[in-house]
This record gives structure tokens, C-alpha cells and sequence, in this order.
């Protein structure tokens, strides 16, 4: 059996959608579970969607939860996604990001800065939907990619280097993207969105004591075809996104040239939905539903059926 280390980016809301879409439409394909995945690594919406694969929640309930109503699950997803935080920390932004982002200016000039949500609302979104495994940590591998404000770092949670913290703690973290959500603290420290670094953090899959067969790379974030019409900081984006990718992926091939290497990002149509607005509770089911009627033709490509066939058909397990 072929392993697998599968890699969930950035994206907000509808990245999240664009997630679910893609791995049910895989398992469908194939029959190959992702939670059966040796490694998972996930980043902002991408850690999120890798707590609900290991606590066995991957369903369109993720989207539709417990809203008792189906005209009703925009507002329940709203609750948990946008809880109402009191915005603070003027000192700690002028420290980390203000000052900093003066004297270099760029992204990192909002670092930290106060912010009108925060995110312990995904946290009970996650817990909710796959209970107590929220509180501990899963027993396969499986990474969260955080920063480490103050230390202007990349943070591994789930490896021994980072915090011991639990799943819903380190997505919260994950999660907390600058200007929209304020920091988490743990431990005293405030820790932000690990897409801060890189939306992927593919090369984190190195770590595995053994090369793996196939690195299963999931992008909403890193798009190589531009959309017509987009706003340049969608292009920004996109750009910086492919560009971290492509140097991990290129880490990774040059570390373990044997092993097989797939990405999967958001086609013309996809993009459509998920953009220009990641953070829209509305769009999240039509990102969905959009992105599973893309996988049709995207699974069906020669190149990419290769892959999966190799790997994953006839690989799947009982569900435990």
C-alpha cells in the first residue's frame, strides 16, 4: 500500500469548501479514505478541514452542521466563524508589526494588529463536529501550521518542537488571520495564521522518517492560471502562494526524487465562486457544490487518474 502525505493549504471559507469538495470527490474516485493519509499537514481553513478528516467528519455536514433548517446553515455557520472579539493589543501590534513593517514595509505591517472576531469560534466549530477528538490530539500525524508572533517564526504544532496543545487550540491558531481575527494566545505567546509563512508548508513533510510514495497537495491559494477580471492583490496572492509552493515541492523532489507528487487547485469556473470574498459564509456551499462538479473533469485527466490509480484505488480500509 502506497503511503501518503496529504497537504491542506490556506484559503478561508470557501478554501474550506474547496477542501471538502476535492477530498470527497477523491474518496469517491477511489475509494481511498483521507484519513487513512501517513501524514497530514494543514494550514489556516487547511488545519480546520485536517481535524475534521482525522476525527472522521468529512460530510457535507461540516457545512450544513446542525442548522435545524436548511435556509439556516448560513447563520449557524456564521456564529462560529465570526464570534465578536474586543479589539486590543495596539502595544503589541506597534511591537510586531508597526514598527517592523516600517521599516520593511509589507505584509508584515499588520501583524498582529487588533481585529474585530476571534477565532475560538472554530475551535467549538471543530470540537462540535468531532467531539472529544478535538481535545487531544489524533494518533496518526498530523501537523498545524501556526506563527509564532513574537518570534517571527513558522510553528509545527503536533510535532515536539511546538507547544503541547490541543487539535482545536492549535486550528484556532491556525486559523487566526491577521486584520480579520485577533492572535491566539497560548502559553502567553500570541500565535497567528501559519499561512503567514507559507499557505502550504508542504516541505514540513520531510519530516517523515521515510520518503513517501505520493504528496497529495490540496492549493486553493496557489493558483497558476489568473482569473479574468481578479483584483491585483488576488493575483499577489495567488502569485506568492505558487511560488512558496513550487520552492517546498522542488524541496521535496530533491529530497525524495521517487516519490510522486499531485496538486490540486481551483480551476477558471471554481474560482469564480471562491473569490474575490474567501471569508463569505454564503459562498461556502456554492464553492462546494462547484467544486465537486469540477472534479469530474479534473480527476478524469489522464496525468492526474495515473496518480490516484498508482496510489490510491484499492487502498481503502474499513472506516474505524
Amino acid at each position: 500500500m502506497s503511503s501518503v502525505g496529504l497537504v491542506l493549504g490556506g484559503g478561508g471559507i470557501t478554501g474550506a469548501s474547496y477542501h471538502l469538495g476535492v477530498l470527497l470527490a477523491v474518496e469517491l474516485a477511489t475509494g481511498w479514505h483521507p484519513s487513512q493519509a501517513d501524514v497530514i499537514v494543514g494550514t489556516s481553513c487547511g488545519a480546520a478541514v485536517a481535524a475534521l478528516v482525522r476525527g472522521g467528519a468529512l460530510s457535507i455536514d461540516a457545512l450544513m452542521s446542525d442548522a435545524p433548517e436548511p435556509g439556516e446553515w448560513t447563520d449557524h455557520l456564521r456564529k462560529h466563524m465570526y464570534p465578536r472579539a474586543r479589539p486590543r493589543g495596539l502595544a503589541r501590534w506597534a511591537r510586531h508589526g508597526l514598527v517592523p513593517g516600517l521599516r520593511r514595509p509589507g505584509f508584515s505591517l499588520v501583524l498582529g494588529s487588533p481585529a474585530p472576531y476571534h477565532t475560538g469560534g472554530i475551535g467549538d466549530w471543530v470540537e462540535e463536529l468531532i467531539g472529544d477528538d478535538a481535545l487531544g490530539w489524533p494518533a496518526l500525524p498530523t501537523v498545524i501550521v501556526g506563527y509564532d508572533l513574537e518570534a517571527h517564526h513558522r510553528v509545527a504544532f503536533g510535532t515536539e518542537a511546538s507547544p503541547d496543545v490541543a487539535l482545536r487550540t492549535a486550528v484556532s491558531a491556525s486559523c487566526a488571520v491577521p486584520l480579520v481575527y485577533e492572535p491566539m494566545f497560548i502559553d502567553g505567546r500570541p500565535y497567528i495564521d501559519g499561512g503567514v509563512a507559507s499557505g502550504t508548508s508542504a516541505d514540513l513533510l520531510l519530516a517523515s522518517p521515510e520518503p513517501l510514495d505520493l504528496v497529495l497537495v490540496v492549493a486553493p491559494m496557489a493558483s497558476d492560471r489568473p482569473r479574468r477580471r481578479a483584483p491585483f492583490y488576488e493575483r499577489m496572492l495567488d502569485s506568492a502562494g505558487s511560488t512558496a509552493l513550487a520552492a517546498e515541492l522542488e524541496h521535496i523532489r530533491s529530497e525524495w526524487p521517487d516519490t510522486d507528487i499531485l496538486v490540486l487547485r481551483p480551476d477558471d469556473a471554481v474560482l469564480s465562486i471562491l473569490r474575490p470574498n474567501l471569508l463569505s459564509v454564503e459562498a461556502s456551499m456554492p464553492s462546494f457544490l462547484r467544486t465537486l462538479r469540477s472534479m469530474r473533469t479534473e480527476l478524469a485527466r489522464a496525468e492526474v487518474w495515473q496518480v490516484l490509480e498508482r496510489h490510491l484505488v484499492g487502498a481503502a480500509q474499513p472506516r474505524g
